[in-house]
């Protein structure tokens, strides 16, 4: 599913060792996770999923926060404030990579006041529809955006998300116009979306998986370079057509700057042994994540890497924070 493009040369799961000066009172109280989206989405299902494993590794319990808006950045902004060595950031591939070039100006800045910790997993997104919609194909969405641009209602999980980026890069390659709908995460947009509200999306596996298999709604095509293994039979959309389009997504836990290096790799080294447990990697393969933990280098590398090939595509398609 995650097509690492040279972006993650390491194996999914990269030994962290932790030095004898990590094994002190840290944590000494309950962990925090921040994460930017409301609940209900692929991001909070990862959290919790992996909050309670992790907690049991470090002997204090890990809280999962939801505290959406601003494309990321009210989240993000508050992690960066937070001064109590227990609160760390989920941030996905958007808001540490392309919110950058995104937005104007931003109230943090991704490589100077964060500190990596690890990937914790990657999700494919899937290009669907509501049943209703006459659309059967990537041609025949693109057909219509071409024949009424700028009136097909394209959902996403907020400013700078992977959905609202893989609509500016379909737009970019297939010179098509869409109305660009943010919301405060992939669970609130995946509702309205079922509900008919909105013409299409791409949408993380997990928030739409039930409603493809129930018919509610259509899979056209998945975003990343190579098929999901949940959904073999839907191309991806290279494949449907659109030549050059690969999105990628992923989440990853920080630090704010400051925390000292040995919690950094004290939580890394959980983080692995985490999501090395069998039954936690068979339960993300069965919600459509992809188990993925790095070392805080490999991290860092990826955001550098992510962030350089995304941002001449934002400032190529005239992308804004409304779309």
């Amino acid at each position: 599913m995650y097509s690492r493009r040279g972006l993650l040369a390491a194996p999914a799961l990269v030994s962290w060792t932790v030095s004898a000066a990590a094994q002190d009172a840290w944590p000494s109280r309950p962990v925090r996770i921040v994460i930017p989206f409301a609940a209900g989405g692929s991001s909070d299902l990862a959290a919790r999923l992996l909050a309670p494993r992790v907690g049991a590794i470090l002997g204090q319990q890990v809280v999962v926060e939801n505290r959406g808006g601003g494309g990321g950045n009210i989240a993000a902004e508050s992690v960066v404030r937070a001064t109590d060595g227990h609160t760390l950031f989920q941030g996905n591939m958007g808001v540490m990579a392309v919110n950058p070039t995104l937005y104007r100006q931003l109230p943090f800045d991704p490589e100077r006041d964060f500190q990596p910790v690890s990937h914790i997993m990657a999700v494919a997104n899937i290009l669907v529809t509501p049943a209703e919609r006459p659309w059967r194909s990537v041609a025949d969405l693109v057909a219509a955006l071409r024949v009424a641009p700028e009136t097909i209602r394209a959902g996403n999980s907020g400013p700078g998300s992977i959905g609202h980026l893989a609509v500016v890069l379909l737009d970019s390659l297939a010179g098509t116009r869409s109305v660009h709908v943010p919301y405060r995460g992939g669970g609130p947009m995946a509702t309205d979306l079922i509900a008919g509200h909105l013409d299409f999306a791409f949408a993380t596996t997990p928030t739409v998986l039930g409603a493809i298999q129930s018919g509610r709604l259509r899979a056209l095509a998945v975003a990343t370079g190579t098929r999901s293994a949940l959904l073999p039979e839907v191309p991806t959309v290279a494949e449907a057509g659109v030549v050059g389009f690969d999105v990628n997504n992923w989440d990853s836990w920080l630090f704010p700057r400051g925390v000292p290096a040995a919690h950094v790799a004290r939580m890394a080294e959980a983080i692995r042994q985490a999501l090395s447990e069998p039954d936690l990697r068979a339960e993300f393969a069965r919600r459509g994540l992809e188990p993925l933990a790095t070392s805080p280098p490999e991290l860092a590398a990826a955001i550098r890497a992510e962030t350089a090939r995304w941002a001449p595509i934002v400032r190529a398609s005239g992308a804004t924070p409304e779309g």
